[in-house]
């Protein structure tokens, strides 16, 4: 006897809430289109979760949109397509080019990184005047993170003649930017084939492939402690690993809020006097141990490389620091 009203309620309350997200998503995309034009970026935020009833998140990647939903115990199956179909509608971007996510809010961000379909297929945006494939389909995450837009940038202004290592270095966004803007040398290392593979095309597709840059597939551990061995050293690095992972079994975990003093100390161990190491998360409870790095000076920046369209009022999506040895 309850059930019918029950269902009415709820596919209202889910109209309502549509026609509320694709209302804001189209005047955000109005605020910034123009702005992002003008700087050849094609992919950047329109929404995530400013409305608290509303657990979505939304990016533009040149045309084609990527809509999330954190998922919860009282999510329910529908919700997610009618929000996605709502804001493409709001757009005029046709359905083809509307990927739907679902994103484990909290700990279990590490499966961001965790392959959902194998349609192996990508297509290409820019930021800036740099090329990067992207893939919307087979991962929760696309391959180019663009709260890291500015944090690119400012490794590209202090690459110049400098020997690079980007460790956990994913699609090698970061490398991109460091041989752009003169490297000497950069060493990329992620564990993933897949990943490194990509990296190899992003750095081909804007003609940066050369004997200077090197793509390992390595554990970053077992990378660190093989350089070590070898002395190899470097004046710039990245280091942006994912929250957690397993390593070798169950037992061998990494977990960056235990692990990142460890971490960030073995890396020190690959650096030249005065080199510099820029360290970033995105895990949204982080509390940094930085005092027990062996650093000459630490410094929080992650103010500074937050873009406009990621900024948020209830939550930081990402922290960032330089770390001088």
């Amino acid at each position: 006897m309850n059930g019918p009203p029950m269902d009415t309620e709820l596919h209202q309350n889910i109209d309502r809430q549509s026609e509320m997200l694709a209302n804001k998503v189209k005047k955000r995309y109005q605020h910034l289109r123009k702005r992002f034009a003008k700087q050849n970026i094609e992919v950047f935020r329109l929404y995530d979760w400013d409305i608290p009833e509303i657990r979505a998140v939304v990016d533009w990647y040149a045309g084609h949109l990527v809509v999330g939903e954190y998922t919860r115990k009282q999510s329910v199956p529908e919700w997610l397509p009618r929000m996605g179909a709502a804001v493409a509608r709001a757009l005029a971007v046709p359905s083809e080019n509307l990927h739907l996510k679902e994103r484990r809010y909290g700990f279990a961000d590490g499966q961001r990184y965790e392959r959902i379909a194998t349609t192996n297929r990508t297509f290409v945006v820019s930021e800036g005047d740099l090329k990067f494939h992207v893939n919307p389909w087979d991962y929760v995450d696309t391959g180019l993170f663009g709260d890291h837009r500015i944090t690119r940038r400012m490794i590209r202004e202090s690459a110049a003649g400098k020997d690079f290592l980007n460790l956990f270095c994913h699609t090698g966004s970061f490398t991109c930017y460091a041989a752009s803007g003169g490297a000497r040398a950069t060493l990329s290392v992620d564990r993933s084939q897949t990943t490194i593979a990509w990296a190899r095309r992003n750095m081909e597709l804007n003609g940066l492939l050369s004997d200077q840059h090197r793509l390992i597939q390595a554990d970053t551990m077992d990378f660190i402690t093989a350089a070590l061995q070898k002395e190899q050293r470097f004046d710039l690095a990245v280091v942006d690993p994912p929250s957690f992972y397993t390593r070798r079994s169950t037992e061998d975990r990494f977990d960056i809020a235990a692990d990142h003093p460890a971490l960030l100390n073995a890396v020190i161990g690959l650096m030249k006097p005065g080199g510099l190491i820029v360290f970033s998360t995105n895990h949204q409870d982080f509390m940094p141990r930085l005092s027990e790095v062996a650093a000459g000076r630490v410094e929080e920046i992650t103010a500074q490389t937050i873009p406009e369209d990621y900024r948020h009022k209830r939550k930081t999506i990402h922290r960032c620091w330089r770390i001088w040895c």
